[in-house]
């Protein structure tokens, strides 16, 4: 919103809130960032002047999160004009609509508004998914809270360039930035444990792939945001979120790995609910799927799935299933097999075989994985990995006082982890 008078729209919802001054906002937000879960937002009140001038820069995602929460309407509402609102051609209309009506079914908000004129050479394409390569790549070992940022500010970049292109030249960029904002949210649901933040960002990646028209992407894209519900025991969201991944991967189309890796979610989310025996058979039919193969190549960006990582699915729930020496047999294969640079997943892996052992009666080697596991994530930082071994350590209560317990809880209290764990 553009006024010689400023946002008036958002002086006036900051008034009819209670907020006086504009001081007084800045230190709303700032508070209320830390009750959203938010670490390390400060907001001043030079950033609400800026905010409040004729014309306000769009806040970054954070910002944008506790302005809705603490005033309680949408940017736009607050006098905000969108990056991507620019005069210009609008998307196709069926694949708009396709988007916008798929995003609606799963409780999501519309897909943006494609922009303006080019104005950005061809190669910045080539030279902006160079870098989301990088990041793909640079995930297996970077700590999380480390890459976080980069990501998200390499995600910031492609927001601003995809109005300033057109054609091929567009696609690519936003492909990019859906792979981009995907990694960000793979991040922060997967080694930062906060799904609510994830559920956002997926949000953006879904709509950076709705203008790519990349229809794996937005599949890829839809299972991530399965395991949000999944995890949290709402069957009835995931499995609708997984119809989705599956409509839009039949449009791809998938690779067979791919179409294994569904499975393979859904089978996760079953194991979450409780339904061990339907991810059982889900788990079956993906090694089926992988072992007859398809003529249809695997996406690159896709690089976080394999046969490997299906047995630990399997792994996982063999072991929730109560099958506990098939559980031992397959983890321990995948143990072995897991390469050098899959740290991150070893930390899984270790604890699902301390909880198999602590299954078995046997506290001294459930204990002596989870102890590795603990080294591992003192090297790679992964929030999954550190909720294994949290779950082991309840499992071993009824020999809390034996000494390999003990053992392990100085290291899973110990003043490093402790205050690790705390700050992320």
């Amino acid at each position: 919103m553009s006024s010689p008078s400023g946002n008036i729209r958002l002086k006036s919802a900051r008034v009819a809130a209670g907020y006086t001054s504009q001081q007084a906002l800045a230190d709303a937000l700032t508070e209320s960032a830390k009750d959203l879960g938010i670490r390390g937002l400060s907001i001043g009140v030079r950033q609400v002047r800026r905010w409040e001038s004729a014309n306000p820069p769009w806040p970054q995602p954070d910002c944008q999160r506790v302005l809705m929460h603490l005033l309680g309407q949408g940017m736009e509402s607050l006098g905000f004009t969108p990056p991507w609102d620019a005069v210009g051609a609008s998307p196709d209309r069926v694949r708009r609509n396709l988007i916008t009506a798929t995003v609606a079914a799963v409780g999501l908000a519309a897909v943006p508004a494609q922009a303006a004129s080019a104005v950005q050479p061809a190669s910045v394409a080539a030279d902006f998914t160079a870098v989301t390569r990088s990041h793909r790549r640079l995930y297996w070992s970077v700590a999380p809270a480390t890459l976080h940022p980069s990501a998200a500010a390499h995600a910031s970049l492609g927001c601003a360039l995809l109005p300033e292109t057109a054609g091929r030249t567009r696609k690519l960029v936003a492909a990019a930035l859906a792979e981009t904002w995907m990694l960000v949210g793979r991040i922060e649901f997967f080694d930062l444990r906060d799904p609510d933040r994830a559920s956002d960002t997926l949000l953006r990646a879904l709509q950076a792939a709705g203008e790519a028209d990349d229809s794996l992407l937005g599949s890829a894209i839809l299972a991530h945001t399965a395991f949000i519900p999944g995890w949290e025991g709402r069957r009835d969201d995931a499995m609708e979120r997984m119809v989705a991944a599956r409509t839009y991967a039949r449009r791809g189309p998938a690779s067979a790995e791919f179409e294994a890796w569904l499975d393979a979610v859904e089978a996760e989310c079953e194991t979450r609910c409780g339904n061990s025996r339907t991810a059982l058979n889900l788990i079956r039919r993906a090694e089926d799927t992988i072992a007859a193969g398809s003529g249809h190549p695997h996406p690159e960006w896709m690089d976080w799935f394999g046969p490997v990582r299906l047995a630990a699915f399997k792994g996982n729930t063999q072991l929730k299933a109560g099958h506990v020496p098939q559980a031992r047999t397959t983890l321990l294969t995948v143990l072995d097999e897991l390469s050098p640079e899959e740290d991150k997943q070893s930390t899984v892996v270790l604890g699902d075989l301390a909880a198999v052992e602590a299954a078995a009666g046997n506290p001294a080697e459930s204990c002596q994985y989870a102890i590795r596991a603990l080294d591992q994530l003192a090297v790679t930082w992964y929030a999954t990995g550190m909720d294994r071994v949290r779950e082991v350590r309840k499992s071993l209560a009824p020999w809390q006082h034996e000494p390999c317990v003990r053992e392990l809880d100085d290291r899973l209290y110990g003043w490093a982890t402790t205050v690790s764990a705390l700050a992320r």
